[in-house]
């Protein structure tokens, strides 16, 4: 299959690990061209598929740069244009398409070599962008479009959901909108369940548009039945006039030294500290928080000498154990199971998103996003180890996404969290991580080895980006768009689920045409969109 597109120019140069080198036509703009956009290249046996990663200007003759020609004259600019100045493209080769058998049967394959001398290079076509990332279908999710391009950038999510992924970007670029899609896709056509710790009240009943200039729908709004929004604060999300499912408190009993472990960098604690902590679980056993939180000074001089544990760390523990204490959700006995409340809505294929109110502060975060994920992954572990020795289906899989990730992920901490092991199992037990961050650099190298997709919205911080594209294929081509990337609604996504890296812009959402595309061909939910559209947009 040959492009219709207008021929750009010619390959001149290159090699497969650093790209080849394309010289323009004269009837080409180079001011058309851009870092990003996509083009195919006529081989004599196959066709390529690649990414324009830079853009030159080049001269035949050298004089031409010292003493520039006075192109006043319309007529002497264009005529250099076309012998003495030209323009080049620098594109990286990603995939071949349709050149030779195994393509054909087989569809896009990786590239391993390169085109020959002089091969001709077009624009990539609509036919092009479908014949690589598919089409939309009830397994495949319209996430965006190609820079430059009307074509729809389709996800197959039941293939994203098999491993752990990122989502990294700076403040402001739009991580938190780019996630409201991608888990809305989830909902609609993946076969995986989400536990979503929601700490800025984003996803659940709705959120904010890109510019916070007005609401956005949730996922409880799109999923309905498929979703429930438990609440850590039912008096702030009254307020917010958000509908939940349940209200979340955790007892004195549930909480663990290990915890405790997790929290030390945010609560200001000495490592003779958290080792305090154990020592008051070997001695109290579940009750050792209220016990020492209750402890008089004679009591606690006896147990301070018996445990050798010195003043200082204890009084430390202690100060710690009181800003756990003064959570509002926190409580002497909970009067339900937490847990087993999102178990339960798991296993019929019901979402949770646990929203945290007013309590956005790290240590409420990290102690139930770590606390509750350990517990429900436990519980995981258990059913895939007996479904695996009886030969019966796996549990269903579930999708954890939390924010700030490298407070759970940084090196320090990395080997002592869940998410941690759950990163590293890569879906051993059906559960894996969708980690939202703006300092990826913060999360353990190791960590970062196992996310299987990345999408990367503007970073600044070089050593973000490096840590971003660590161990990626053209690391320096990628690193060149994505420091070209706009400072919102642009995006990189490169990684397992997509068959190679992508500048897209995400798909617009919040307006009644968003909606109503999104709807899709589900009649009850496409009816609800048009009542709800008549409420807004009369």
């Amino acid at each position: 299959m040959t492009s219709n597109e207008p021929r750009l120019g010619i390959v001149v140069a290159g090699s497969l690990t650093k790209g080849v080198e394309v010289k323009l036509d004269g009837a080409a703009s180079v001011e058309e061209m851009a870092v990003g956009r996509y083009v195919t290249i006529e081989g004599q046996n196959r066709r390529f598929f690649g990414m324009v990663t830079d853009i030159s200007l080049g001269v035949t003759d050298p004089s031409l740069t010292l003493t520039p020609p006075d192109v006043a004259d319309p007529f002497i600019a264009e005529v250099l244009a076309g012998t003495s100045t030209y323009g080049s493209l620098h594109v990286l080769p990603l995939l071949t398409i349709g050149g030779d058998a195994t393509s054909l049967l087989e569809g896009p394959q990786p590239v391993k070599t390169v085109p020959s001398h002089f091969s001709t290079v077009k624009l990539a076509s609509e036919q092009d962008m479908a014949l690589v990332f598919g089409k939309e279908d009830e397994g495949r999710f319209h996430i965006g479009n190609p820079l430059d391009m009307e074509t729809k950038l389709c996800l197959n999510l039941e293939e994203f959901v098999k491993r752990s992924n990122g989502i990294f970007g700076k403040s402001g670029t739009g991580k938190t909108f780019l996630t409201r899609i991608l888990l809305i896709g989830m909902l609609q056509k993946s076969k995986a369940v989400n536990l979503i710790f929601d700490m800025h009240n984003e996803y659940g009943w709705e959120g904010s548009s890109e510019e916070h200039t007005y609401k956005v729908k949730g996922l409880k709004q799109w999923g309905q039945s498929k979703v429930a929004i438990f609440t850590l604060d039912k008096e702030n999300s009254d307020t917010r006039r958000v509908p939940t499912d349940f209200t979340v408190q955790i007892g004195y009993d549930e909480i663990t030294p290990e915890d405790i472990s997790i929290l030390r960098p945010t609560l200001n604690l000495t490592e003779l500290a958290v080792e305090a902590a154990y020592q008051m679980r070997r001695r109290f056993g579940k009750s050792w928080l209220r016990r020492t939180l209750q402890l008089g000074e004679e009591e606690v001089a006896d147990i301070l000498k018996e445990a050798n544990i010195h003043e200082s760390s204890f009084q430390s523990l202690k100060r710690g154990l009181g800003i756990i204490e003064r959570l509002g959700f926190v409580v002497p006995q909970a009067p339900e199971d937490t847990v087993k409340h999102i178990l339960n809505h798991l296993d019929r294929g019901v979402s949770v998103v646990l929203e945290f109110g007013r309590y956005r502060e790290t240590s409420a975060y990290l102690l139930v996003a770590n606390m509750l994920s350990r517990r429900i992954y436990t519980l995981y572990q258990d059913r895939a180890e007996k479904a695996r020795a009886n030969n019966t289906p796996l549990p269903q899989p579930l999708v954890v996404t939390i924010e700030e990730a490298h407070k759970f992920l940084n090196h320090e901490v990395a080997d002592k969290t869940v998410f941690g092991t759950i990163a590293r199992e890569m879906r051993k037990y059906n559960v894996s991580l969708l980690v939202i961050d703006q300092r990826p650099s913060g999360i353990d190298d190791e960590v970062m080895s196992q996310l299987g997709t990345k999408i990367t919205c503007l970073l600044d911080n070089e050593r973000d980006i490096d840590s971003v594209l660590a161990g990626v294929s053209g690391k320096s081509e990628l690193k060149s768009v994505l420091a070209r990337l706009a400072p919102k609604q642009q995006a990189l996504i490169f990684g397992h689920a997509v068959p190679m890296p992508v500048a897209f812009q995400p798909r617009e959402y919040g307006s009644a045409e968003s909606y109503k595309s999104l709807a899709g061909s589900e009649s009850a939910l496409s009816q609800q969109i048009e009542k709800d559209i008549e409420e807004l947009w009369p």
